[in-house]
């Protein structure tokens, strides 16, 4: 019988934890062909000395895949596929794979946003896609490392609405052998709009005034601003039938004032770095194109959207 085929596409902070945990299992059970995408220095790092997670959870470090490959367009009969790149890579991926990819080959997204899901879809109409979300700490400390601190990471991943019997108990097997905490749900959107209207609101807020997440709690103007973005979300999500929970705006403020004050968000300190690319699209243009789409007005997003373009 042949062997699953996991390939994890992207090697930054969620690939190199999520993945290292699943090929380093896999190591001793040798039940699975596991290969890596990964470009330029990475590559050449994770191919000399294997792939490097820093993490209190590990004490081997080191996890050395069956294969890594540059191109997506060398991998063969992938069985599973985890879509880990920043959401402006998506489409440029989903496009690579679209040849590649067989009918059972089931797409697991390990991305947070609203519109991930349907952002796949456009491209890859026919395939199983698991809309998940993801809780981890860990980021790329150099080329071929990821550093994980603090709660071992988890998932959040559901049926797909479209192929909803598509069996996948393959796949929770998978995660439970790797030690990846997750919760499996017949519906994971309402966890996914739940963490959106989260990274959205601070996301956008803090890239707009350089603050911190500290600073949108307890600024009255930063809190005013944040709490447009999270009703105008919280109608979206009402108008596509989504059940955020009615409380959703205080146990959102709730939940962020037990960071440190000064946390920073990725999308403040990519705007207020100059990184040409970011994630203001993912948070704000998603925003608006549902806004749009459902009736809702958003004015909120649109004004702070037109001002972190002017920056």
């Amino acid at each position: 019988m042949n062997k699953k085929h996991i390939v994890v596409v992207g090697l930054g902070g969620v690939g190199g934890y999520f993945g290292f945990k699943i090929n380093q299992a896999n190591e001793v059970s040798e039940k699975y062909t596991v290969s890596f995408i990964a470009r330029g220095e990475t590559y050449e790092k994770v191919k000399e000395n294997g792939l490097t997670l820093l993490s209190p959870e590990h004490s081997n470090p080191q996890t050395y895949p069956n294969a890594i490959v540059q191109n997506i367009g060398d991998i063969k009969n992938p069985d599973l596929v985890l879509i880990c790149v920043k959401e402006y890579d998506l489409e440029n991926v989903c496009k690579q794979l679209l040849p590649v990819i067989n009918e059972e080959t089931i797409l697991l997204p390990m991305m947070n946003g609203a519109d991930i899901y349907d952002r796949i879809r456009a491209i890859i109409p026919d395939h199983t896609v698991l809309p998940t979300c993801v809780y981890v700490a860990s980021h790329i400390k150099e080329r071929g490392t990821v550093e994980h601190k603090g709660n071992a990471g988890k998932i959040i991943v559901g049926r797909d609405p479209e192929h909803f019997s598509t069996p996948v108990e393959w796949v929770t097997d998978l995660l439970n052998e790797s030690k990846i905490e997750f919760d499996f749900k017949d519906n994971s959107l309402t966890a996914i709009w739940t963490k959106f209207i989260f990274i959205a609101s601070f996301g956008l807020v803090t890239a707009k005034h350089n603050s911190s997440m500290g600073a949108v709690c307890t600024d009255e103007h930063q809190k005013k601003e944040a709490t447009g973005i999270m009703n105008e979300i919280q109608l979206i999500a009402a108008k596509k039938g989504i059940d955020l929970q009615e409380d959703i705006i205080s146990a959102t403020f709730e939940k962020a004032s037990t960071f440190p004050f000064e946390t920073p968000t990725s999308l403040q300190l990519d705007i207020n770095s100059g990184k040409k690319e970011n994630e203001l699209e993912l948070f704000a243009g998603a925003v608006l194109k549902y806004g749009a789409e459902v009736g809702v007005e958003t004015p909120f997003a649109q004004k702070i959207y037109t001002e972190i373009k002017e920056k």
